[in-house]
């Protein structure tokens, strides 16, 4: 038998407040040795609570050593410079460039004494072994002693003639090898890549280094050009304001100022919510392994209260336990986590996101998740204090079990929990959805505080099964079920909500996608082109998709020589739907050959009304009394256009090949009647013909601007189904759905040995033993899934209904009621029943297979 811990005299009131402090010490040397002599479960529950701070802790040293602030990168921008300069290239009022531009000007505003060299930055074009693309440029001499430090020298040497340039590993990928002589700027002028250089902080950067005068030579508004200074004396805060009052952007220490990031309401509520959600896991799942401890040692307790012991002071030597395993896991975590993220930061680990800087431990975040992982710790083993506190002293003394009770007033507070946050979830519907989702939090913990009561109605409706045995046990220890049942509740809810939430938006954004030509189908629009350039553009597109059908269409001008649009027109509330309907998309105009490549179908019918002038219409719901009504916009310059003005031509219903990716079709002959010029500058591929990847097409787009002038390539796609997002899901859910089944699980099997050995007396099997465990990992997986499930549903709509509107919402008449708010609701069955159905199933199996079926006949006393 353990040795009691030391009891408090009752001899007053200041006795006993100098009594607390050294029984508070004595309950920590108890709890420190009882942690030692069950090595098993103390090392599951540092597991449980030190791995998620570890985990927390070195992801945000990683981050914040990745992410290079102002002050740290001031090097990398100016080297050992006194400031670099910049032009912002802002006009003046009467049209002239203000901004100093040349030497001279920047020579005269820094005085006598100083020293300037040119550091220019922009982008270039360039041709390397892969066809055309675009870097960032810059025009620098890195010889200079005052670029120093800005980059690192890997391979080579640096440019030392105008033909030379080095280059970032992240160009080098791109096709611009060291030792090749790629093609570069809109002139393709060759340039020699003689070296490989390094930015010291953004690794993966794709940058081209040249002399001054090689890389950028559209300068005409001076935006970009730069210059890098040294001057004789210290730069003041005087000498930058006079430098920023001639249009100059100054950079030097002196302008270097560590500001911290603004963050409004929203962030605040939704990182405390992940705080509230991270501290609830883990004290679910910490929970069943200090109930067990507290089930091994209700005899050292009973004697503890036998021999005058308060129920405080019994709590006390279990909340000890809290301190000591969840402070001492939170201590291990949190060095832990700070050595890691110290050795990351020496292996400039930053590399695999492009970030390296110098090592930066922001000790706030960092202390306050180890003070939250010590504090999980402590409240999980809160409720089993509470419990222990309250048991029959006389009944364990004697070797008999107490009773389990539930509390009467927490099923009612857990009912008004989730009531209260069901109507507040209902209530945030339409605003921002962090909102939702601290409403969707508080049903949550309502249900939570539901659990014993879930527990002990599922195990009265179990009886009727064979594996009653796993029942009664979860039923009678609610305690340790409960804790793991909510762990997999919780888990199970919030997951099946982000499903549901996505496959609901992912239905609204697919009902709302209605693109107007075939998916696959590649765009090559020149309507900013003259004849002559729209000839060469002709010629490089049938280079590079030699064999392949082009399909020609026309852009549109009105009477003034300006670009304009067509698209579906706005519908009346009477229709059905609302004026900011989805069909907004310019839709493609043609001849014959154009209709029947967009209808996927030959169709006389509407080949016959199209060459009469008519436009072939594959909704039916766009057409009024045999007109379609259009709406148009002019495009007057690249940033400036008209109000639509909405036309209606003569229409006919026709139905397409594939009615989701076709909306209407419009003959040239229409065009007339509407005021408006065909230009023939829009050519499609075909996708039968024609497969190219994004890469492919930003580089023929790139191509087509630097040979022609320009033009732009369109890769028309499928709505993304982001088909990898529920394989993720499911995944987390199942690795804390199982991680807290299972221990649940094992810590059960362990307190069940008495009845296993009384199972192995009376002649039962190995098998059946192991079938017993595996019901109970069953149990627990399965009533936590369900109910999770069953909440996370509902809370899943709620959330998408927050969401921004893309489809259906838009149209609905009176948006502001509840229902109009709602997406269409699509459920993710494949998910609900791997859930539901496989992962107990998962669970029991593993349980049933890792059990040990030897056991020790023991004396047991009921």
């Amino acid at each position: 038998m353990s040795a009691p811990a030391p009891v408090m005299t009752r001899t007053g009131t200041t006795g006993a407040a100098r009594s607390r402090p050294a029984a508070f010490l004595a309950a920590l040397r108890i709890s420190r040795r009882d942690a030692l002599r069950a090595r098993g479960r103390s090392a599951l529950i540092v597991v449980m609570v030190g791995l998620p701070v570890l985990v927390i802790v070195f992801a945000l040293i990683f981050a914040a050593t990745a992410d290079i602030t102002r002050r740290e990168g001031l090097t990398a921008r100016i080297g050992s410079a006194d400031l670099r300069i910049v032009t912002l290239g802002r006009p003046d009022t009467d049209g002239r460039a203000s901004t100093p531009t040349s030497p001279a000007e920047v020579m005269r505003l820094l005085g006598p004494g100083a020293r300037i060299i040119p550091a220019n930055e922009g982008s270039a074009d360039f041709r390397g072994e892969r066809g055309y693309d675009n870097a960032s440029a810059r025009e620098l001499d890195l010889r200079d002693p005052l670029t120093k430090g800005m980059y690192r020298l890997l391979r080579g040497r640096l440019p030392a003639a105008p033909g030379e340039i080095v280059v970032t590993p992240g160009a080098e990928e791109r096709g611009m090898r060291f030792g090749t002589t790629p093609a570069v700027t809109f002139k393709l002028t060759p340039m020699r890549v003689v070296g490989v250089v390094e930015h010291p902080h953004q690794t993966k950067s794709a940058e081209i280094i040249g002399l001054p005068g090689t890389l950028l030579f559209d300068r005409a508004d001076g935006r970009g050009t730069g210059w890098l200074a040294d001057t004789p004396k210290p730069v003041t805060l005087r000498d930058i304001r006079g430098l920023q009052a001639a249009n100059l952007n100054v950079e030097a220490p002196a302008t270097v100022k560590d500001t911290s990031d603004y963050r409004d309401t929203r962030d605040i509520v939704a990182v405390g919510l992940i705080v509230v959600m991270g501290v609830l896991e883990v004290v679910l799942l910490a929970g069943p392994a200090f109930a067990v401890g507290v089930r091994r040692r209700r005899r050292e307790l009973a004697l503890v209260a036998a021999q005058g012991g308060s129920p405080g002071q019994v709590r006390m030597v279990l909340l000890a336990d809290g301190v000591v395993l969840g402070g001492g896991a939170a201590l291990l975590g949190l060095v832990l986590g700070v050595g890691l993220g110290a050795l990351s930061a020496v292996l400039e680990a930053g590399r695999l996101i492009g970030g390296v800087g110098p090592l930066d431990v922001p000790w706030v975040p960092v202390l306050a998740v180890a003070a939250l992982g010590a504090a999980s710790g402590v409240a999980a083993a809160v409720l089993p204090a509470v419990r222990a506190a309250r048991q029959d002293v006389a009944a364990v003394l004697a070797g008999r079990r107490s009773p389990a009770r539930d509390r009467a007033g927490r099923p009612i507070i857990g009912a008004v929990l989730v009531v209260a946050g069901a109507v507040a979830a209902v209530r945030a519907i339409g605003s921002d959805r962090v909102w939702v989702l601290a409403a969707e939090i508080l049903a949550l913990l309502g249900l939570v505080a539901l659990t014993p009561s879930m527990v002990r109605l599922a195990a009265a409706a179990a009886r009727a099964l064979p594996l009653r045995l796993a029942a009664r046990d979860a039923a009678r220890n609610r305690g340790r079920t409960a804790s793991a049942v909510a762990a997999v509740l919780t888990a199970a809810a919030a997951f099946t909500m982000a499903a549901v939430a996505f496959d609901s938006n992912l239905a609204e954004r697919r009902d709302a996608f209605h693109p107007t030509l075939p998916a696959g189908t590649v765009e090559i629009d020149g309507s900013r082109l003259d004849d002559a350039r729209w000839a060469r553009a002709r010629t490089i597109v049938e280079r590079a998709l030699p064999g392949a059908p082009l399909i020609e269409a026309v852009a549109l001008r009105d009477t003034r020589g300006a670009a304009v649009e067509l698209s579906v027109g706005h519908l009346d509330a009477a229709d059905g739907m609302y004026l900011g309907n989805p069909f907004g998309v310019s839709l493609p105009v043609g001849d014959g050959r154009l209709l029947e490549f967009v209808q996927g179908r030959r169709d006389p019918v509407a080949a016959a009304a199209f060459a009469a002038g008519r436009a072939v219409v594959f909704d039916p719901r766009l057409v009024r009394d045999g007109r379609l009504r259009l709406s148009t916009v002019h495009f007057a310059g690249h940033d400036s256009s008209e109000a639509p003005r909405d036309l209606t031509v003569p229409a006919v219903v026709a139905r397409a090949a594939d009615p989701r990716r076709a909306v209407a079709v419009l003959p040239v002959s229409a065009l007339p009647a509407l005021g408006l010029k065909p230009e023939a500058r829009v050519l499609y591929a075909a996708p039968s013909s024609v497969r190219l990847t994004e890469e492919q097409e930003v580089r023929l787009g790139r191509e087509l601007t630097i040979m022609a002038g320009p033009v732009g390539v369109t890769f028309v796609r499928d709505l993304d189904s982001y088909g990898f997002v529920k394989p993720l899901l499911f995944l987390a859910a199942a690795v804390l759905a199982l991680g807290g089944t299972l221990a649940a699980t094992g810590l059960a099997a362990a307190d069940l040995r008495p009845d296993l050995a009384t199972m192995a007396a009376v002649g039962a099997r190995p098998g059946t033993r192991r079938l017993v465990v595996a019901g109970q990992a069953g149990f627990i997986a399965g009533l936590g899934a369900l109910a999770g499930a069953l909440a996370g549903i509902p809370a899943g709509i709620v959330v998408a209904g927050s969401s921004m509107p893309y489809g259906y919402r838009a149209w609905a008449p009176d948006p502001s009621s509840f229902l109009d708010r709602l997406p269409p609701v699509e459920l993710p069955w494949l998910f609900l029943a791997a859930l539901v159905v496989g992962l107990p199933l998962l669970a029991a199996l593993v349980a049933g297979a890792f059990t040990r079926t030897r056991v020790t006949l023991t004396r047991r006393v009921t």
